[in-house]
């Protein structure tokens, strides 16, 4: 039912996102896109740590 996005359709997500935010403020966009994903990966890894630690405790 659904496909992965090619080549066009993502050109085309570009020149939306393009023509909403203009030129200026794609790169404060992009900058924020990446610290969230930076902060998300952060906050699961930090998560399974603690996991990890409740195991070993509980092993003990």
């Amino acid at each position: 039912m659904f496909r992965t996005l090619g080549l066009p359709e993502i050109l085309l997500i570009l020149l939306i996102v393009l023509l909403l935010f203009g030129a200026k403020r794609l790169p404060e966009i992009g900058r924020g896109l990446g610290e969230g994903i930076k902060s998300f990966k952060k906050a699961l890894s930090g998560k399974e740590d603690k996991e990890e630690k409740s195991d070993q405790i509980l092993k003990n």
